[in-house]
């Protein structure tokens, strides 16, 4: 690119504004084409490297700026110091680097820079920015695609909703329209028999008015006597029954009213929203290839295996008159910690600085698994029941009941339960805003863990640890020598899979990819016969319970 003004010769330009044809990085001057044949004649610049005017305006402005004069004392930069790493100049030797015993000759250090290995080095380097870069775009682009497709798929499911319910209302309506019909019919005919009727008798006395009326005017005395008493009579039988009539049931005031269901009534005060509008994050999976070892790996900071290292908390102080054996336990956002006894079959509510604050709630029956649900709810596992407890209330909110099933794990994302029963191969996905259930037959694990929207499962009997879809698809089984006899599962903010291990007493880590796996605590770290385990993401703390009695609860933190 061109200079947008004309440059003139440093050397000369005092004297008449000569144009200026070449540059001189190391005199640091403009030279014309006569100033440039002195240069070159001149022994001490005859071996300097000059580039053309409109070359140096094509260097970037930080390069143009680079001097090989000492900022500090205006003499040429002729040393370098790798202590500093840095150019300087004889008397910055007598100053600053006075102390410093690496000095070496500049020309040295610059000698061949150009063909060095730094140079491809930093080329290929660029270029792999620049393909990661446009990597990064595409999947930026295609993560906006991804969300327009995601934000019309949750329109179709609110809309799907939303008919639904319509359908559904619509169809109790025309019930409850029916049933009016229904009533209405059986009212009307018997009215209208019973005005027939009277209609008919009102005709009667009509006509037996006009009777006595012509008798009263033109029969004979005879006769009058005669027809008093005839109309008397029929009088009479009219006046009976009048008086029948209003003493019977016919004439009863039978209204019609409706009562709407009070579940339909609640909507208008209980439901307050008609869903919620979630964003999960997931890590990126794009990453660098880059040979050199002081380049990052990864996009996104995920921490390797090796770093994996929990460290002690505190242990959750039960108090000295109960006697637990823990079923299982999970950690709640405030980062308070709950426990499922199953000796007194309470659910205990403690502290994360290990102090026990009250029992929640006490069932009559033995507690299985908990999980945290969502706004203070929790889910709490029987045999053939699952619980939704209000924790702040303490008391059961609703009850899903399973006949003779066997509920081992359960784990909520908010709107979605899923529940485990291994002894019948099954899972059970539920959506908790219309309850409706969908059976993942064939499915056999024991303690659960739902994940971003994948389920976690872990089978105690072969030993191995399972990825399904919320549909029941198998992504993918683990199964390694370090993982036997697992119980309890939960992953991190990273992916990592940590699994309870109740037999050898120990808790087993694997990587996302499932190409590592170690143990990352064991008896030396006080593990005895580990039941469950329970990781919140935010505060990264893990709370670990044993199946053992009278073994308080341990809180780690990743």
């Amino acid at each position: 690119m061109a200079s947008p003004s004309k440059d003139f010769c440093t050397l000369c330009k005092e004297n008449v504004s000569s144009d200026a044809d070449t540059w001189c990085a190391e005199c640091d001057v403009f030279l014309c084409v006569e100033c440039e044949k002195h240069h070159k004649g001149t022994r001490s610049s005859k071996d300097h490297t000059t580039i053309s005017a409109e070359n140096y305006h094509e260097l970037p402005s930080f390069i143009k700026e680079t001097s090989n004069i000492c900022k500090i004392h205006d003499r040429k930069l002729e040393l370098y110091c790798s202590v500093h790493a840095c150019a300087c100049c004889l008397n910055c030797v007598t100053g600053e680097h006075q102390t410093c015993q690496t000095m070496k000759p500049l020309s040295d250090i610059l000698e061949q820079v150009k063909s060095s290995d730094a140079v491809p080095q930093l080329e290929k380097e660029l270029k792999d920015r620049e393909k990661h870069i446009e990597e990064i775009k595409d999947y930026l682009r295609n993560r906006i695609i991804i969300n327009a497709m995601q934000k019309t798929e949750a329109i179709q499911n609110i809309q799907a909703m939303r008919k639904s319910i319509d359908d559904h209302l619509n169809k109790l309506e025309q019930e409850l329209l029916k049933d009016l019909e229904i009533e209405h019919s059986k009212l009307k005919p018997e009215i209208e028999t019973l005005l027939h009727e009277v209609d008919k008798r009102a005709k009667q006395i009509k006509n037996l008015q006009n009777d006595f009326a012509n008798m009263t005017k033109y029969a004979t005395e005879l006769q009058t006597y005669v027809g008093l008493k005839q109309i008397k009579n029929i009088t009479s039988q009219e006046r009976n029954y009048i008086d029948d009539l209003k003493r019977g049931s016919n004439l009863n005031k039978r209204n019609l009213h409706v009562t709407t269901s009070p579940d339909i009534a609640s909507i208008l005060h209980d439901v307050k929203s008609f869903g919620e509008i979630t964003v999960d994050t997931r890590p990126c999976n794009i990453q660098e290839n880059v040979e050199r070892k002081d380049q990052a790996q990864y996009l996104v900071l995920v921490p390797t295996m090796d770093q994996i290292k929990p460290s002690f908390s505190n242990k959750l102080n039960v108090p000295l008159e109960r006697s637990l054996r823990i079923a299982d336990c999970c950690i709640l956002p405030d980062c308070n910690c709950l426990i499922a006894d199953s000796v007194s079959k309470d659910l205990l509510l403690f502290k994360n600085n290990g102090s026990f604050i009250r029992t929640v709630l006490s069932f009559e029956k033995t507690p299985g698994s908990v999980c945290f649900v969502k706004d203070g709810t929790v889910a709490v596992s029987f045999d053939g029941v699952v619980a939704l407890v209000d924790i702040n209330k303490s008391q059961v909110d609703k009850t899903f009941k399973f006949p003779e099933v066997y509920c081992s794990g359960v784990s909520s994302e908010g709107h979605v339960l899923v529940i485990s029963m291994p002894y019948e191969k099954n899972v059970i996905v539920m959506n908790l805003l219309d309850e409706s259930k969908q059976n993942l037959e064939g499915i056999c694990v024991n303690y659960i863990s739902l994940v971003k929207g994948n389920i976690y499962g872990t089978n105690f009997f072969n030993s191995t640890v399972k990825c399904y879809t919320l549909s029941g698809e198998l992504l993918w089984t683990f199964k390694h020598e370090n993982i036997d006899k697992p119980t309890g599962i939960a992953l991190d903010k990273h992916g990592f899979m940590y699994v309870v291990c109740r037999i050898s007493n120990k808790i087993v880590v694997f990587s996302p990819d499932r190409k590592s796996c170690r143990t990352i605590l064991n008896h030396d770290n006080g593990m005895k016969a580990p039941q469950s385990i329970d990781i919140d993401m935010k505060s990264e703390l893990m709370l670990i319970s044993s199946s053992k009695e009278d073994l308080d609860p341990l809180l780690f933190k990743l």
